[in-house]
């Protein structure tokens, strides 16, 4: 059974469609991704999932039970929405027996979980005297209080350095590791790449691609860069290959040709047909962030102006 599954789900807010008829099947178990642009409607999908908010229309379930009564799932959903918050003068240990008792968990599940997610030894420090990445651990620590089938974290490693970022990497494997399914949001492919089993892509509350990874590298593309010896020779040299049937994307140097490793040899004729001598020719595959740009766009002025494009506005 899918462990989360919408149906034409819609939320707005005003002018804004934060979710845009999103259909969706998560399968059980694993690390799932969701990623988008900022504002692209992550958290507004969580929030629903969670009965925080209600959705305009359509519908959703989160363990086959309708998300219309939150009370019948929620005990199997563990989350941590933006920054968790803590008592700063407490130490970890007694904001998480705080939490226990709130939940009325076992408090054997306050020593669990610190083991869990690293922070035995550190627990009776103050919580202010932790680092982002420790704290990010900690909400992590009392998202897993209740021992959740399904952990839902909204932006783990945002404004974490790169080690913080490996660190809680591995955390998240291993609680997919011992079954749980969690689902992971982010704006950044490259921080999910690694330990996805499954994406979903989001941009401006549309669904633009839901499957696997190995489903998402198959939509990337192969292609050969190349650039003249001379800069100026560069627009003759598009309008050449053009003219010859050569597909170009945009690059941000020289010219990118869409075609394989066998036709790197054809492409070299072509120009030096032309009179030009190519002072590059590297064949290489698209990567998932490039294809991530692709699908979502590139700069925020071009998303924004997407966004306006959407909401019918006019500059």
């Amino acid at each position: 059974m899918a462990v989360v599954t919408t149906t034409d789900l819609t939320r707005r807010f005003g002018p804004i469609t934060a979710l845009d008829a999103v259909t969706l099947e998560l399968p059980p178990g694993g690390i799932i991704g969701l990623v988008g642009p900022n504002g692209s409607g992550k958290s507004t999908l969580i929030r629903v999932l969670l009965g925080l908010i209600r959705p305009t229309s359509g519908s959703a379930t989160v363990f086959g039970h309708p998300i219309t009564s939150p009370k019948r799932y929620a005990s199997g959903v563990g989350t941590m929405i933006e920054s968790p918050a803590f008592v700063a003068s407490l130490s970890a240990r007694a904001n998480l027996v705080s939490l226990a008792h709130l939940h009325g968990t076992p408090m054997v599940r306050v020593d669990e979980v610190l083991a869990q997610v690293g922070l035995l030894g550190r627990d009776r420090e103050p919580v202010r005297r932790f680092s982002l990445g420790m704290k990010q651990r900690l909400g992590i620590a009392a998202a897993l209080l209740t021992d959740p089938d399904l952990l839902i974290l909204d932006e783990p490693t945002n404004g974490l350095d790169p080690a913080g970022i490996v660190e809680i990497r591995g955390l998240l494997r291993g609680l997919a590791r011992d079954g749980r399914t969690v689902i992971v949001s982010s704006h950044v492919l490259s921080e999910l790449e690694a330990i996805c089993d499954h994406l979903v892509v989001i941009r401006f509350g549309k669904l633009l691609f839901a499957g696997t990874m190995v489903e998402l590298l198959g939509r990337t593309r192969d292609h050969i860069d190349i650039a003249p010896e001379h800069d100026a020779d560069l627009e003759r040299l598009a309008t050449v290959l053009r003219d010859d049937g050569w597909e170009l994307v945009p690059a941000e140097v020289g010219l990118r040709v869409l075609a394989g490793a066998d036709r790197t040899a054809a492409l070299n004729r072509a120009a030096t047909a032309a009179g030009i001598t190519l002072s590059r020719l590297a064949f290489a595959q698209d990567s998932l962030e490039e294809l991530f740009l692709e699908m979502t766009g590139r700069v925020d002025g071009e998303l924004a102006g997407a966004r306006d494009a959407a909401e019918g506005k006019v500059a």
